[in-house]
């Protein structure tokens, strides 16, 4: 059965995917400012991790408006 999601479900959704996207924004501007915090300190062993986990954010997030985007409202 393929039903389309009402107009409810459909805010429903939208509202959890945009707090998901504002959470990890949220996280990837603390882990600039902690990756920057360190490396001004003078340590380098944390660049390359933090960006890494900086692109999985990105990619993340790219998907989940990429699936907003496909959302019929």
């Amino acid at each position: 059965m393929n039903r389309s999601l009402t107009r409810e479900q459909t805010t429903t959704i939208l509202q959890g995917i945009l707090c998901l996207v504002l959470f990890v924004v949220l996280l990837q501007v603390w882990l600039l400012t902690a990756t920057m915090n360190a490396w001004m300190g003078g340590d380098d062993s944390v660049l390359w991790p933090a960006a890494v986990a900086s692109a999985v954010c990105a990619s993340l997030n790219y998907g989940l408006l990429r699936y907003l985007n496909s959302l019929s409202v």
